[in-house]
């Protein structure tokens, strides 16, 4: 039988699926960090960050309330407890009003989506230990036993899924006081009771539990992965967990990690790395400048307006990171109207301006100062210039992009085409027509046709 140069390429191209599919990842960093990042990461974008949990109860300071009274003794903390608390009481006592009872999942799956963004991630236990969902290695200490008796991480991922969101969960590896892991560390981290009774068969259940499209690990600087155990549970995740083909992971899984191993760095809270990096970034940022979680004693000027968030946004994208927005809710279940409204602010911009920041990728100029600074993404043959100022003037030059007798020139959110003209060496000059009223302070020209 005679075989035919097609057959011979479908078998080539069968073998190849089937190595793909067999492949599996060894629990050390060059097989894990050679895994793919799962496209949908670096298509949306813009991803909503949930902080919630008991620390939403005394909601002074920040979501570290409890290591700040007890562990470092701050003593606008400690002051706070004695004017407003009797003796005695104890961090535990403040379960009981982590209530939430306004909570409505969908309510906040609107405003998420509203927001333009197309990921959510909520905190299943922060460094307090306490866990949003019925952990069975809690000891109690969950919002299922206590509080709120019910199932947070559960009841919102529900909700986020109907709107066809991407769903991603924050774990916190360690726990200020939990007395495992302080035996763990006064060994030396010799010792791995807290890694083995208590962090990894969380995260093991969290997975197998809500199929999570995204781990957002943390709590992991006091010790070496090892200790924690990191290979074999990442190993596992890519291999053989319900989610193994979909889940992206961050970069934090033990001291010295940070931006060197894992499927997308974070590096450091609110990371800005001023340019390209050479593996997928993500910021992480909140509304409130001082805290992740809600605080009672918040004031608007510590709170970041709607350009800044919009500024920020563009320029984390044209950089070719994702942009990881935290808010915090009340211990009620609400979601502060002023967040609320700095959310759909977002959304209602993108909502004109999103082609430019959804499915982009950087450009070969990131950015140019052109009269007013002007911030460049790119899809396919498409480019986009976002201005974050208005330029006041009619004209507007852009020296980075080569032009065609094929190029267009539009603003976004308006289909006439713009006039415009080559400049001697490069770029062109745009004539600007009278721009729409923005609250967020930034536009887009779309230019079809260049290099």
């Amino acid at each position: 039988m005679q075989v035919t140069r097609s057959q011979i390429s479908l078998f080539l191209c069968l073998l190849s699926c089937v190595s793909v599919i067999g492949a599996r990842y060894t629990p050390d960093w060059t097989s894990l960090d050679s895994r793919p990042l799962p496209g949908w990461y670096d298509e949306v974008k813009f991803g909503i960050f949930v902080h919630w949990g008991v620390f939403s109860v005394p909601a002074f300071g920040s979501e570290w309330f409890w290591w700040y009274w007890k562990g470092a003794q701050n003593p606008d903390y400690v002051q706070f407890m004695i004017k407003n608390y009797p003796p005695g009481f104890s961090y535990a006592d403040f379960a009981p009003n982590f209530h939430a009872q306004f909570f409505d999942p969908d309510a906040w799956a609107d405003i998420f989506e509203a927001s333009g963004a197309k990921y959510v991630v909520l905190t299943s236990k922060h460094h307090e230990g306490f866990t949003n969902w019925g952990s069975p290695t809690s000891w109690n200490w969950n919002s299922v036993d206590d509080g709120p008796h019910r199932d947070l991480v559960g009841d919102l991922g529900n909700a986020i899924r109907k709107k066809g969101l991407h769903y991603g969960l924050y774990h916190s590896l360690y726990e200020w006081f939990n007395p495992l892991y302080l035996s763990d560390k006064q060994s030396g981290f010799k010792t791995q009771e807290y890694v083995a009774r208590k962090a990894m068969p969380e995260l093991y259940d969290l997975v197998s539990r809500y199929k999570p499209d995204l781990i957002w690990s943390d709590g992991d600087w006091e010790a070496p992965d090892t200790y924690w155990n990191s290979t074999e549970f990442l190993a596992w995740l890519y291999n053989d967990s319900p989610v193994k083909d979909i889940v992206v992971v961050n970069d934090r899984w033990g001291n010295g990690c940070y931006c060197k191993h894992g499927g997308y760095y974070n590096c450091a809270d609110k990371f800005n790395p001023q340019k390209l990096l050479n593996h997928k970034w993500e910021k992480c940022q909140s509304v409130d400048k001082i805290s992740w979680g809600y605080r009672r004693n918040m004031k608007l000027s510590e709170l970041m307006d709607l350009p800044e968030l919009v500024q920020d946004l563009v320029y984390i994208v044209a950089l070719g990171g994702n942009y990881l927005l935290s808010t915090g809710p009340t211990a009620d279940g609400v979601i502060a109207p002023v967040f609320e409204e700095r959310l759909r602010g977002i959304g209602a911009w993108l909502q004109i301006n999103g082609e430019a920041i959804y499915g982009t990728s950087f450009w070969r100029v990131q950015t140019e100062n052109a009269t007013v600074p002007v911030w460049y993404t790119a899809k396919k043959s498409t480019v986009y210039a976002i201005f974050t100022t208005n330029p006041m003037q009619n004209t507007f030059q852009l020296s980075a992009p080569n032009t065609t007798d094929s190029t267009v020139v539009t603003l976004l959110g308006s289909p006439k085409p713009l006039k415009w003209a080559p400049l001697q060496s490069s770029g062109l000059m745009v004539v600007l027509p009278e721009l729409p009223f923005s609250p967020a302070y930034a536009w887009t020209l779309k230019m079809e046709g260049v290099a």
